[in-house]
Parts: C-alpha cells; structure tokens; sequence
C-alpha cells in the first residue's frame, strides 16, 4: 500500500518544478501505523500552498486505493540558499536576494516587487524589502510607512523597519520626502551599499530588492558588487516598454545572473463597473517576448483600481484582500519564482530553519 502511495505522489508535477514530488527528494516520510497514515513533506523553497495544493488532489485519492481511517498532512517550509554566479560575500543572515527590475519606469515594478514580497511571505518565508531606487523611493508610501525610520544599532547599523510582516530599508526613510537624492552615479551606488550592508536584516529566506528602471549605475553595483541570486523582469504589452525590458534581460545575461522569467503587468484592464476585460496596452507581448529570449512568462497581473487603490493607502492588494483573485494571481506567481530559482541553480550550505504549516 506504502508503494500505492508513493505512485500517487509522483504524480504531483506543477509546471513549475523540474522534478515531481517525490523524485525530487520532497517525500521525507511515508508511514502507516494502526490504519493512520502520516505523510511528511519538506519543501525547500517557499510554497506553503503547494502543501495545500497536494493534499486537496491527492486525499481523496489516496482513501480510494488505500485501507486507512486517517490521513495525517504535515508539510515543513525549509527555504535553501542558491548558489550565486558572483564571488560577493554574502549578506549575514540573507539566503537568496532577487532584483526585481524593469527597462523603463512606469510599469508598475515598485507595486509588484511589495506585492510578490508580502506573497512569498504568505506562501511561508521570511522575508526583506530592499529599496533600491535611490532616486524615487517607493516603498515607504506603498507599505504605509512614509513617516518611518529605521533604529540606529550602535551609532552605526540600522534594525530595518517592519510593515505588515517583512522587514524593509529604503532611503525614503532617511531623506525626507519634499528632499531629492542629486547625486551622481558613484554617490547613488555607495548610499545602496551602505543601506544593503548597514542593516541588521535578520534571519531573511529571500531579500527582494526593487531596483530603480533602467540599465544604469544602480543596476549594476546590484549585479557586480551585491550577492544577487537572480532577477525577475516586470514589462508591460506595449512595444515601448518590451523594447526595454529586453534591454534589461540582456544586462543580466552579460553579467551572469539568472533571470527566472517575465511578469506581464498591466496586461489587460478589468472594469470595476461591468467587469469587461480590455487589452488596453496590447496583447500577447510578454508571453512573445519571454519566447523570443528563452525565458518564462512568470504571470500576467491586470490593470485594476483596487491594486491602485490599496497601494496608495499603504496596505498592498495581498494584505488587504488575500483571497481575492488579484492577490491569488501574486501568489501564484511567487510560489513560481520561488521554485523557478530552486531548481535554476545548486544549493549552497546554509543555516535553515523550518516554518510548520
């Protein structure tokens, strides 16, 4: 019956996972005892609902083959470190960290990257918000902290602070809001270094850092000075903004980082009214542009009021509606990045922690 069992399991393959559930070393325990079947999976990177996932399928099933009275479901979020393509000490404490970037400004990047960042945390990490756009921080207004300011740790590290369970840093919490950073490109990449490097960020499973747009000094101080695991590219349909986000999948090859995909935002308008669905910015760019340069279509995030309407209040889609179909659709697409980047690369040795769901 154990075998029947372990058949059931192996068919589990999300289009995600190179590997099924069980010939990817998933399966930690498989035991029956006085009728009682207890299954323990282990997951290395977070996706609390693949646990989920794989107990509504496989149940019932299971009962149908199987003589047992119980099914007893444990599943544990162990989160690895990836092996970088950089030689960049790593960050005390931090995992995996993953740029999120874009070609040019206006795609709704900074909106993303907080929502995929509070999504991986929902799905069982740990997780850190890293504002990297020196020049037009965002993320203080969109996690409902413009006000805030992160504590100072012996006169010379910061505690970052904490909004709606991930930490983050940004230089919006040290300049003040009516203030511009004018500085030039060396300034700009050494005030990064400090706020990545003079933070305590904790124990942290993915550090998300949200780059300003564009293929400049920012980008590649990221690329070449930062331990950077991989990056994720957002784009919108329109041809403009193609043109550039394969601009920066290009910048990222040359520098050795793994891209794990393409999210189309903006992809299609969903009126709040009627609940028509309009290609306002094109149709069917992403999805061409991912082909063309070999890498995944991540997701496909609509244009909708109430994605706006949260992150001007501070309390990001994920939060404030998670069992809405826009916040589904992050999570998703987070439990693909965290998987996609599991099996791009080799584990690394690293002090891991579990997180039972």
């Amino acid at each position: 019956m154990i075998e029947t069992v372990r058949q059931l399991l192996s068919e589990f393959k999300p289009a995600a996972w190179e590997k099924d559930l069980l010939s990817s070393g998933f399966v930690k325990k498989i035991e029956l005892v006085d009728r009682k079947l207890h299954i323990h999976i282990q997951l290395p990177f977070a996706g609390s609902s693949w646990g989920e996932e794989i107990q509504t399928l496989l149940d019932e099933r299971i009962r149908q083959v199987a003589d047992i009275s119980r099914i007893d479901w444990q599943t544990d979020i162990m989160v690895e470190s990836i092996a970088r393509q950089n030689t960049v000490p790593p960050i005390p404490g931090v995992r995996n960290l993953i740029a999120i970037s874009s070609g040019k400004g206006g795609v709704g990047k900074s909106t993303t990257a907080v929502n995929l960042a509070l999504a991986l945390h929902q799905e069982g990490a740990r997780v850190g918000l890293l504002d990297a756009d020196i020049y037009g921080p965002s993320i203080p207004l969109l996690l409902g902290k413009p006000n805030a300011h992160p504590e100072i740790i012996d006169e010379k590290y910061m505690r970052p602070v904490k909004a709606h369970s991930v930490v983050c840093n940004s230089i919006g919490f040290l300049v003040p809001e009516h203030e511009a950073a004018v500085w030039r490109g060396p300034m700009a990449s050494k005030a990064l270094s400090q706020i990545l490097y003079d933070t305590r960020w904790g124990e942290l499973d993915y550090l998300i850092a949200d780059l300003p747009p564009g293929t400049g000094d920012i980008q590649l101080t990221i690329a070449q000075q930062v331990p950077t695991t991989a990056a994720v590219v957002i784009t919108t349909p329109q041809d403009l903004a193609l043109i550039d986000a394969r601009k920066g999948i290009s910048m990222f090859e040359k520098v050795n980082i793994p891209v794990l995909g393409v999210i189309e935002n903006m992809s299609y308008h969903i009126c709040s009214k009627c609940g028509h669905k309009e290609m306002i910015f094109g149709e069917g760019g992403g999805i061409k542009m991912a082909q063309q340069q070999g890498v995944q279509l991540l997701g496909q995030v609509p244009l909708h009021i109430h994605i706006r309407e949260q992150s001007d209040d501070g309390v990001p889609i994920v939060v404030a509606e998670p069992h809405s179909k826009l916040a589904v659709n992050y999570q998703k697409i987070a439990r693909k990045i965290a998987a996609s980047l599991y099996f791009s690369g080799k584990t690394e040795p690293s002090t891991i922690f579990a997180v039972n769901r």
